[in-house]
């Protein structure tokens, strides 16, 4: 098969189609034929050699992918050679097989093709997790997304809404913002332009956001916490604005707040599996009702995934980047 391979760490132009061993499904995993992967930060960092896969990983790029079931390994149930399938991966998507564990897939859900299917797994995981298993996001809060154009944030806006909440963004451009309130936000907040803390303070009567799902890290650590409700929860799930910050324990007291701080990655085994049962049980049929769509900024060839890490980079997306093999 081919897949995407990094012989040296660098930028785009560090990603190479090349031709490598086919994977073989082991125990309790299915083997997919991949129709298509996505872009994600994190894929970025790998690229860069600064996020290595952890210990039996594919060593290649790509956190998700959908496809087809082409072969079962050892003590597999419940699916079946020929299933379009989608699958939340650690590693390995950008290829034309990826062998997974079973607990990690998720059926292509109704009202969707196989290529749109690649935009869902990593974002929905890691949505769901954060925000609604750990975060408890409830009707009537207001939850505040940073990098609400993001495949993160596009899907973050709609979840909250589907549930009965607010949805709060941070985004560069009018444009941006403009998509954002096409999926249903309510606050939008040009970063570049406006204070996050003072606007989403303002939209709420001063009470602030209940839940704030946070990329940036350490850059927006003190603001984030100014920003919270009183029982706020922040949800870190980013370092793009660095890893280390002051923390203002007192403020942070006063607001009788909570921070959490999760990859979805590195998670053992059982942990995603429950994640995806949890996105299968509450999220699928949202998506199967409409209420809930992938956003996909574009399709390009898997050879091309230099292009695709581009657009990444320059934050010239709105929604997800697809990756389609040949």
């Amino acid at each position: 098969m081919h897949a995407i391979t990094i012989p040296e760490p660098g930028g785009p132009e560090a990603l190479v189609w090349d031709e490598v061993p086919d994977p073989e499904p082991g125990e309790g995993e299915v083997l997919i034929e991949v129709a298509a992967s996505a872009v994600n930060r994190a894929d970025l960092l790998q690229r860069q050699g600064f996020y290595d896969p952890p210990p039996g990983a594919s060593p290649y790029p790509g956190l998700e992918c959908s496809g087809r079931i082409a072969a079962l390994g050892p003590g597999v149930s419940g699916w079946a050679v020929g299933d379009e399938v989608c699958a939340l991966l650690s590693g390995g998507g950008y290829a034309e097989k990826v062998a997974v564990p079973a607990g990690q897939v998720l059926p292509v859900p109704d009202g969707l093709d196989v290529l749109q299917a690649a935009a869902l797994p990593e974002v929905v995981c890691t949505v769901w997790s954060n925000v609604f298993m750990i975060a408890h996001l409830r009707p009537g809060e207001t939850l505040l997304v940073h990098g609400g154009s993001s495949g993160i944030g596009t899907m973050a806006i709609q979840l909250a809404k589907a549930v009965g909440a607010k949805a709060a963004v941070t985004a560069g451009t009018k444009e941006k913002l403009d998509h954002c309130a096409a999926l249903g936000a309510d606050i939008l907040i040009n970063y570049r332009e406006q204070d996050f803390v003072e606007e989403i303070k303002r939209a709420t009567d001063g009470a602030g956001a209940d839940v704030i799902l946070d990329i940036m890290g350490a850059k927006y650590l003190e603001r984030n916490v100014k920003a919270l409700a009183v029982n706020g929860r922040l949800a870190i799930i980013g370092l793009q604005g660095g890893a280390k910050g002051e923390l203002n324990i007192g403020a942070l007291l006063s607001k009788r707040g909570a921070i959490s701080a999760t990859t979805l990655r590195a998670r053992p085994l059982d942990e995603k599996a429950a994640i995806v049962a949890a996105v299968r049980e509450h999220v699928w049929p949202l998506v199967a009702a409409g209420h809930v769509r992938p956003v996909v900024d574009r399709e390009m060839p898997m050879s091309d995934a230099a292009v695709g890490h581009r657009v990444l980079e320059e934050s010239g997306h709105v929604g997800k980047v697809l990756l389609v093999t040949p």
